[in-house]
């Protein structure tokens, strides 16, 4: 009974993504997003819910994290992926260039994509964005050393140390997309800029839906219009 009672007067957020219903709950937060034992609290519930909700970011397709160690505060990680395709939706979307910067013979070198000769030294990414409604487009350069993600060890994670390039290629193209589009991105942050031990291998390592370990049907019942036992949708003021 005591259990039936919780259930019901469980917080819903819902709303909607890509003509898909998301319905999140503390419950399903905690174990599907989260994960983990380390138990997230109302607030942090509440703000991971509530930037899902205002920027139209699914969870259950890896946009977004709510990423918790021990007592430590949870960490809100975007994907990078998700927050390139915000910006590209925006209508004043004109394009983008980006690539990477290398050291070849004594110079330094911006190149178009993410190529890297033998006998080059990658030391850097680059980005240029352009808006429909601004006369000159937004340019962001990065270095690999500041930008790299790195394991406790000190170790470079799995990702940067097999694909240095694309990572920091990419890493340039979501730094001049925020840049030029502060109005789709404004408190969205990746990975690297949380700068987290290890959030890489959990982000970057786990890159589509089909490897989450919890039942395939579990996930699309969270995102459909029927929820376990019917939670009753209260505001937070409620509590």
């Amino acid at each position: 009974m005591n259990n039936a009672v919780k259930e019901k007067k469980e917080v819903v957020v819902a709303y909607e993504v890509g003509g898909n219903q998301i319905k999140l709950t503390p419950s399903i937060v905690q174990q599907y997003i989260v994960g983990n034992d380390s138990p997230i609290t109302m607030q942090e519930f509440k703000f991971f819910t509530e930037l899902c909700k205002a920027r139209g970011l699914n969870p259950f397709l890896k946009e977004v994290y709510c990423i918790k160690y021990g007592n430590q505060p949870a960490q809100i990680v975007v994907g990078k992926d998700a927050i390139i395709k915000r910006a590209v939706l925006n209508p004043e979307f004109d394009g983008i260039e980006s690539g990477v910067i290398v050291i070849s013979n004594n110079s330094i070198t911006e190149r178009k994509g993410c190529f890297v000769a033998p006998n080059e030294t990658l030391v850097g990414g680059w980005a240029k964005v352009y808006r429909k409604n601004w006369s000159y487009p937004t340019y962001c350069s990065v270095g690999l050393e500041e930008s790299a993600s790195r394991k406790k060890d000190g170790s470079l994670n799995s990702m940067w140390a097999s694909k240095p390039a694309t990572m920091i290629e990419k890493v340039a193209k979501v730094r001049a997309l925020r840049e030029a589009f502060i109005e789709n991105l404004a408190g969205l942050y990746d990975e690297d800029e949380i700068q987290k031990n290890d959030i890489m291998d959990i982000v970057e390592e786990q890159p589509n839906i089909i490897e989450q370990e919890e039942p395939q049907e579990v996930i699309e019942q969270a995102m459909s219009s029927d929820v376990v036992n019917q939670p009753q949708q209260i505001g937070f003021d409620d509590l």
